[in-house]
């Protein structure tokens, strides 16, 4: 339905069918228990009343003599014809029911006294509970239906000493309470029900609307600033105006946004840099391939223009490694190789690679490593390029003469590689970014910026962590794996 695709006539909805379903089940469930409850109520006050008043029944009936003869039910009216009794009924109007003395003549059940009304209830009920009574000489009710209504009967017999020296059949006390006045409260209970209960539905259709349509301008406010950074502009943050879960919501798109601000500078920066790194080796190359059909070099210098060709060509590679290796971390496509690995002699082994380059920059590589193996099950090449990028990242944006330290641990369950050197160390201000992709900081005067950001994807990759600390003359990076 089209009016439901909006979130305010859906709340509105839900509110609406919550009230509907209480409403119904108070309606149908509560109201009978309470109607039942109030029905045995009176039939108990009606026993209490069978059990306290009976022989005071007994005492206020002086029946003539001989015993007058009573007619019997009426074929036409269903209903018993009976005398009254003064004092009975009084006893009635004092105890608050109506009462029926039941007794049998030659010609059948008859009643010597009925104060209810036109003579009351059904002979046919009256008699089953009176009989009942009389042969089991033990209280009996229950809920009949009288031509005056449903009413609550309890029947008790009447020691009555004469009657029983007489040879005659006992007198039956029939107490009655009409139960028109539990209907009637009932009723009005349900009635009342009703009422409230839609009071009630149209109040919770009109907050939940006003909710739902102030919940929907915050979440329109959401979904324009979505399209606005789908867009590309970054510029306009969302407004917190709550603690709640929308507020919630809003501080993350924040820092969302602020993340993908962040994510498209490097990106733009990145290209810049990366057109840069490529541009001057592609132009040199030309340079140089344009000297080198010059006939009239010399030897020497062909061979110097070959080296730089070939440092050039050597720059270009790297940089494409290094945006593969990156790429293929991402899409989650590397693929691990573990295998139980000295790290020890690994660490040993990457050190020596970068001789030739930290005698350029006049620095000594210093080992840390202990004598006996440092044995861990992990992919040895991953653990060697994690070690490449940082001693090559610590040779290069470091000065000449800075010393470099490569240590190996084992402790509390992890394995610690660590590659520390004395230079002037990071900045506040560029310490949060360093492992961020493309970034590099004014320092950092070669590379694109991927390398650490290639290493920390390895060690996650490789459930293990890459932290850094530093501060003025010294800066250490830490590979921690578990053992």
């Amino acid at each position: 339905m089209p009016g439901l695709r909006s979130l305010r006539n859906r709340l509105a909805l839900i509110f609406a069918l919550i009230i509907v379903g209480a409403i119904g089940t108070i309606y149908l469930s509560v109201t009978p228990r309470l109607e039942a409850s109030l029905t045995s109520q009176r039939l108990k006050e009606v026993e209490q009343a069978a059990r306290q008043y009976t022989n005071d029944v007994g005492l206020s009936m002086v029946p003539p003599k001989p015993l007058p003869r009573l007619e019997d039910k009426s074929p036409d009216e269903g209903k018993i014809k009976s005398n009254r009794s003064g004092k009975v009924r009084d006893l009635a109007g004092k105890i608050g029911t109506e009462i029926i003395v039941m007794g049998v003549g030659d010609d059948g059940p008859f009643a010597f006294t009925d104060t209810t009304p036109d003579g009351g209830a059904s002979a046919a009920d009256v008699e089953t509970l009176a009989n009942q009574a009389r042969r089991t000489d033990r209280l009996v009710s229950g809920i009949v239906t009288t031509p005056n209504g449903r009413e609550a009967i309890a029947a008790r017999l009447i020691h009555d000493e004469n009657s029983t020296r007489r040879n005659e059949q006992p007198f039956v006390a029939v107490f009655a309470a009409s139960l028109s006045d539990v209907a009637a409260n009932v009723s009005l209970i349900r009635r009342q029900i009703l009422l409230a209960g839609g009071i009630a539905l149209v109040i919770a259709i009109l907050a939940g609307y006003l909710v739902a349509r102030a919940l929907a301008a915050r979440v329109k406010r959401l979904e324009r600033a979505a399209r606005k950074v789908a867009a590309g502009d970054f510029s306009q943050p969302i407004r917190a105006d709550s603690d709640d879960e929308l507020g919630e919501l809003a501080r993350t798109f924040n820092d969302m946004q602020d993340q993908l601000a962040r994510l498209d500078r490097a990106r733009k920066q990145f290209i810049a840099s990366a057109s840069h790194e490529l541009r001057t080796p592609i132009f040199s190359l030309g340079g140089f391939l344009e000297l080198l059909a010059d006939e009239d070099l010399d030897e020497e210098t062909r061979r110097a223009f070959l080296e730089q060709i070939r440092g050039q060509v050597d720059r270009m590679r790297n940089l494409a490694v290094e945006l593969l290796d990156l790429s293929r971390l991402e899409a989650g496509a590397l693929e691990l190789r573990p295998e139980p690995t000295d790290v020890g002699q690994l660490a040993r082994e990457v050190a020596s690679e970068f001789t030739p380059l930290a005698s350029q920059h006049a620095s000594d590589v210093e080992l840390d490593l202990r004598p006996e193996p440092i044995e861990l099950d992990c992919d040895p090449e991953r653990v060697a390029q994690v070690l490449r990028i940082l001693l090559d990242n610590a040779l290069r944006h470091t000065p000449p003469g800075t010393g470099v330290r490569v240590s190996a641990a084992r402790a509390n369950g992890h394995v610690r590689l660590e590659v520390a050197d004395r230079g002037p160390g990071i900045t506040d201000q560029n310490m949060p970014h360093i492992f961020e992709p493309f970034f590099t900081s004014a320092e950092q005067a070669q590379g694109a910026g991927l390398g650490l950001a290639i290493a920390r994807e390895l060690a996650e990759r490789m459930q293990g962590r890459l932290t850094v600390r530093s501060s003025p003359g010294k800066t250490t990076f830490s590979l921690v794996l578990p053992a």
